[in-house]
């Protein structure tokens, strides 16, 4: 039985109306230990993470220390990696002698995407960690070194009160989720998979608290997800001089295709998770937008419906794979005709498809023979050819997991209705999904719905959403190994 089917029955805990009482919940994480998680915080963040000039082996190397510090032996924190940029930290917190229990793996990737100063505002400038107006800022703050903060301060707090879990627990902090060539989950699994045997793999890089005006309504757990592809689309051209245009312009065929692709979206499909989605959240949402998902949930050929919510683009990426253009060179002269034109179109692919099915829609859509399409690999690499991989299927129900979800939920937000999500975009439990083990996608670091700032510009973090998040870390991961 999947998560979607016991929502389906009854899953979603609380009412609405109790919400008013989650906000108000008080907790009190100990004065110490907000000092040890903000300064956890504040080295990774100001640990430049990307894979143009930054270090996850630093970042992981840190963290390293910080467990030494707190007492782990050197052989349970151990850096492991394919290059001396790429290391990831994979630490074991021994749980009770003879434990007949299989371990819990946490992941939780360390790098971050790329961040430009000139970008960003003065005051508040990428890898420097910035606490303003109520919020902490920095590149990852909320994509997702705020999650690693939270494991990372568990494994530390639970070593200093002498706690012994059921069973062991592992946490790996890996490089390359946001990109590069050396993806470190993928890696281990391939190079290490007796440190990545788990029963259940917790990821805080997916689901989570969402919230309106800092009032949480609802908390999210990733049951499935979309897969990630990259596809080039290339025109070529023998040129000439500009002078001498010529119907046959290498710019404007790849732009034909890209609006092509602007004005043809996918065509909607609801799995068991995403209408069970739509139907949970018309129950926290009201008016025309909860009237719509029941709508869609009950017909998704319901045009009207159909086209409300694709304007709202959470609701867009629930119903359909999407493709978007995301980069593009072309040229090589401005009084030359261009030789060459390339566009990257970034897709997200729905459960069930694969990237070469995909591809073959993008060259059906475009329907131009001239145009190159290409898959781009993880590692880089062009190809003819899509892969075949495809999203794992939703993990059943593990009991550990939902009565420690239900748990500490309820003590930190009294009622506020659990709700299983599609991902809409992709993180690293495809590769732990893939290789057999369920994956579970859940945070609680609560963030507006319209201040979701990851990957973009000024991204942040409320304060007190941070210490609440890692307290309820801290929490779950003990209620997982009681």
């Amino acid at each position: 039985m999947t998560i979607a089917k016991i929502l389906l029955g009854g899953m979603v805990l609380g009412a609405v109306s109790s919400l008013g009482a989650a906000q108000q919940q008080s907790f009190a994480l100990p004065a110490a230990d907000r000092t040890l998680a903000h300064d956890i915080f504040k080295q990774l963040i100001e640990t430049n993470t990307t894979d143009s000039v930054g270090s996850v082996t630093a970042a992981a190397a840190e963290m390293r220390q910080r467990l030494l510090d707190a007492k782990f032996a050197p052989e349970d924190v151990r850096l492991l990696g394919p290059n001396d940029r790429k290391m990831n930290l994979v630490a074991i917190f021994h749980g009770k002698a003879g434990s007949a229990l299989k371990p819990i793996l946490a992941i939780c990737h360390l790098d971050v995407v790329e961040a430009k100063k000139e970008d960003w505002s003065p005051d508040t400038p990428p890898f420097v960690f910035t606490e303003k107006d109520g919020f902490f800022y920095g590149r990852g703050t909320q994509d997702i070194k705020e999650g690693d903060t939270g494991l990372v301060y568990t494994l530390i707090r639970m070593k200093r009160e002498g706690y012994v879990p059921d069973r062991d627990l592992v946490v790996a902090l890996t490089a390359d989720e946001e990109g590069g060539q050396s993806n470190g989950v993928d890696w281990l699994i391939r190079n290490h998979p007796e440190l990545m045997q788990a029963e259940f793999v917790i990821n805080p890089d997916a689901g989570g608290v969402y919230a309106e005006k800092s009032r949480p309504t609802v908390f999210d757990v990733e049951a499935t997800e979309k897969t990630y592809a990259d596809f080039h689309v290339t025109a070529t051209n023998k040129g000439g001089h500009s002078s001498l245009p010529t119907g046959d312009n290498a710019i404007y065929r790849v732009a034909d295709a890209l609006h092509r692709l602007e004005v043809t979206p996918f065509p909607v499909e609801l799995n068991a998770v995403t209408r069970a989605e739509f139907l949970a959240m018309a129950k926290v949402e009201t008016g025309q937008l909860a009237a719509d998902m029941r709508a869609v949930a009950a017909n998704p050929e319901d045009e009207a419906a159909v086209a409300r919510l694709s304007a709202i683009p959470e609701w867009n990426s629930t119903m359909r794979t999407t493709c978007v253009a995301t980069m593009m060179s072309a040229g090589h002269a401005p009084n030359a005709l261009p030789q060459r034109a390339q566009a990257n179109v970034n897709c997200r692919i729905l459960p069930g498809h694969s990237g070469e099915e995909t591809r073959q829609t993008l060259i059906k859509l475009f329907n131009d023979p001239s145009l190159q399409v290409d898959f781009v690999t993880d590692a880089g690499m062009v190809m003819g050819k899509g892969d075949e991989r495809m999203s794992a299927p939703p993990p059943p129900v593990n009991r550990t997991v939902e009565g420690a979800l239900d748990k500490v939920v309820n003590e930190l937000w009294p009622g506020l209705p659990i709700v299983p999500t599609m991902e809409p975009g992709a993180s690293d439990s495809i590769y732990t999904a893939a290789a057999g083990i369920p994956s579970y996608g859940l945070n609680g670091f609560a963030i507006d719905q319209d201040d979701v700032r990851a990957h973009g510009m000024n991204e942040r973090l409320g304060v007190e959403s941070f210490y609440k998040g890692v307290e309820f870390t801290y929490l779950f991961m003990k209620a997982l190994t009681q």
